[in-house]
């Protein structure tokens, strides 16, 4: 079950075997449901999850309910609510497994003494952070001038995951497209 996670610690850099797996300790298993929501709008975010198998994604809904996909997890991948996560204050957005998934979820608590403890876990973290901000700033400056082939052709280049294993109707709240549209490019590419 923490094939991944181990994985992914013991490859970092000045990661030690020791170090790793007291980090490794603190996640514990979790099974989710394919569509279970783990966090609702309104609940404070409690957890970090490592997905080991399986997919996550974060969306809102508006007032009329209509679904705006944020981001989507993959396998070998830590998602969360970030902004609650770190605040600690009530989510405003879904956290939902869009498929079956094996989790691995470690508590706010413990994320951050592990953080402060060990400079690799705190490099992971750090990555976690940049890659996260550097990506939806490709989005959203793609996205401002992009037609909808275009945002496509970007989800192609950069999530690729997205088209193959997420819904139509989901990968089009993400790109700010119709479901319709989406099919009719994907029957042209």
């Amino acid at each position: 079950m923490y094939k991944l996670l181990k994985a992914k610690l013991e490859n970092s850099t000045n990661a030690t075997q020791i170090a790793a797996a007291e980090i490794i300790s603190l996640f514990k298993p979790i099974s989710a449901k394919r569509n279970e929501v783990l966090l609702s709008p309104e609940e404070t975010c409690k957890y970090y999850f490592f997905i080991e198998k399986g997919s996550l994604r974060l969306f809102t809904t508006n007032t009329e309910g209509k679904e705006s996909s944020r981001y989507f997890a993959f396998e070998g991948s830590f998602c969360t609510a970030l902004p609650s996560f770190i605040d600690q204050k009530p989510a405003m957005e879904y956290l939902q497994a869009i498929e079956t998934c094996k989790l691995l979820a470690i508590n706010r608590t413990d994320f951050f003494k592990m953080v402060e403890k060990h400079s690799f876990f705190a490099g992971i973290y750090q990555e976690i952070l940049e890659s996260g901000f550097i990506m939806a700033q490709k989005r959203i400056y793609s996205f401002q001038g992009f037609d909808a082939l275009e945002k496509v052709k970007w989800l192609i280049q950069y999530q690729p995951n997205v088209l193959l294993r997420v819904s139509n109707k989901m990968a089009a709240s993400y790109l700010g497209i119709s479901p319709s549209t989406l099919s009719r490019i994907k029957a042209k590419l």
